[in-house]
């Protein structure tokens, strides 16, 4: 009886022994990196933090400009700068300014600023009131002057010049007040009997003369034409 008594306790023992080893590999294996258990998730958290941010604040590649087709060349477009006043250049209205400005008696290098404060030189530019083209002729203002296309360029500036010299006939040739009309409206100018108090009309006729300087100064570089 005492044998079997000291056959079950080593079975006992044994049996025990073989349970605390297997939970020791278990435990060890849980604790390795890499596994959930809280004491490795710090560490885990911090080495990947980097990554994490740059996946939530991806760039994107910059979008290749699509070529112009060959059968619409748009006229090159150049960056000068005079006195700090950057202006832009486009070769292929030259003629169409000259032109129109000889038409109707006004000063080339004024008109040139008038575009560039207008729309930059952007045959297709549309404002939120519906003025569109290279000078942002409104819908009305375009059909007084017979502007047949608003975005095609001889139209647009024939059209423009045309109307800006009414203005300065209207206001007895006084830039400054022809500008404000068009840009504020004749009604405007004449309610407050000189240049509308308002920032944004103002603002546009300092521009212009800033342009208009620095377009006067290229007129004998030929190379710099518009």
């Amino acid at each position: 009886m005492s044998g079997n008594v000291h056959f079950r306790s080593r079975s006992e023992i044994m049996r025990r022994l073989f349970l605390y080893l297997l939970m020791i590999s278990v435990a060890g294996v849980l604790l390795m990196p890499g596994n959930s258990t809280g004491v490795y998730d710090t560490g885990i958290s911090k080495d990947h933090s980097g990554v994490a941010l740059a996946v939530s604040h991806p760039v994107s590649p910059a979008e290749p400009v699509p070529a112009e087709p060959a059968a619409r060349a748009v006229p090159r477009t150049e960056s000068v700068n005079s006195k700090k006043t950057a202006v832009r250049v486009k070769t292929g209205y030259h003629a169409i300014i000259q032109q129109a400005g000889q038409r109707h008696g006004v000063e080339a290098a004024l008109i040139q600023a008038i575009i560039m404060a207008e729309s930059s030189f952007n045959p297709r530019a549309v404002s939120n009131r519906g003025a569109a083209g290279l000078m942002q002729l409104m819908p009305a203002t375009a059909d007084s002057m017979g502007v047949k296309d608003k975005f095609d360029p001889e139209h647009n500036i024939d059209g423009g010049v045309r109307y800006f010299k009414r203005l300065l006939v209207r206001f007895d040739g006084d830039t400054r007040l022809a500008l404000a009309a068009y840009n504020a409206g004749a009604r405007k100018v004449r309610q407050y009997n000189g240049i509308p108090p308002y920032k944004a009309t103002r603002s546009y006729i300092a521009r212009v003369f800033k342009y208009y300087q620095t377009y006067k100064g290229l007129e004998n570089n030929t190379s710099n034409k518009v």
